[in-house]
């Protein structure tokens, strides 16, 4: 009776290693990775009215994950510590229009790029501003941290004041308190093209005064995520889905 037993388990064993192998394991599941956002940038990422995460972003780095072979959960984040939570492994990766600079890249890895999105100025219609330096004397708001910021900063003669959320910008300057507003060219298309509330009072001027590139940003350890991400990028891109989620978010 208890040889019997033995024999059945030993066939019971020798079921599950006849399993077939799917991704390694016979019980595998897809990875998932916990990705931080700052949702107070509109329409790259934002909170719905269902209190969920939404955006380009999102969609893409959903396609991405699916393209790859992974999924993600995404964290809100404020951006003044987005990229001290990275450093700290607090999260995997970060997607909240993130422009790939030099200085960044000696701090965390940058997947390849998937979106140009220059820095513009934004005014309000009764402005003559063309240029940020005809702006002299006078307040131009942006986020902190960002590119907006220091193409500000790089002007003479003009006051920059920084805000915790982009949103903020564009609400001071609809009261007056500020007079321009430099931001990543998807974000100033929502808030002046297509913003109920502002797209009477507020255009874009002048030329992109900058050419950059989002990344999505990994821990520097995290070499094998950053070859996922840039294999989904790719998959995305051929097949053309990042133009469908174009249309869809900055149209």
């Amino acid at each position: 009776m208890k040889s019997s037993r033995i024999i059945i388990a030993l066939l019971v064993i020798a079921g599950f290693v006849a399993m077939p192998v799917i991704g390694g394991s016979a019980f595998a599941a897809e990875k998932v990775y916990t990705v931080a956002t700052d949702a107070t940038w509109p329409p790259m990422e934002m909170v719905n009215t269902d209190k969920d995460i939404v955006g380009f972003d999102i969609d893409f780095l959903n396609a991405v994950a699916k393209e790859a072979g992974f999924k993600v959960k995404f964290k809100n984040t404020a951006w003044d510590g987005i990229f001290a939570g990275i450093a700290a492994g607090k999260y995997d990766a970060i997607i909240s229009s993130v422009t790939i600079t030099e200085e960044r890249k000696k701090v965390m890895n940058f997947s390849i790029p998937y979106i140009n999105a220059g820095q513009v100025l934004i005014v309000p219609k009764t402005s003559n501003a063309v240029l940020i330096s005809d702006l002299k004397g006078k307040k131009i708001g942006a986020q902190i941290g960002t590119t907006g910021g220091l193409e500000v900063k790089k002007a003479k003669g003009v006051e920059l004041k920084s805000y915790d959320e982009i949103g903020l910008a564009f609400e001071d300057m609809a009261v007056g308190r500020i007079n321009g507003v430099v931001c990543d060219t998807p974000v100033a298309a929502q808030y002046a093209l297509q913003q109920d509330e502002y797209k009477e009072k507020f255009k874009i001027v002048g030329d992109v005064l900058t050419t950059e590139y989002y990344g999505i940003a990994v821990n520097k350890k995290s070499k094998k995520l950053l070859e996922l991400i840039n294999k989904g990028i790719k998959a995305v891109q051929k097949k053309g889905i990042d133009k469908q989620l174009e249309e869809k978010w900055l149209r």
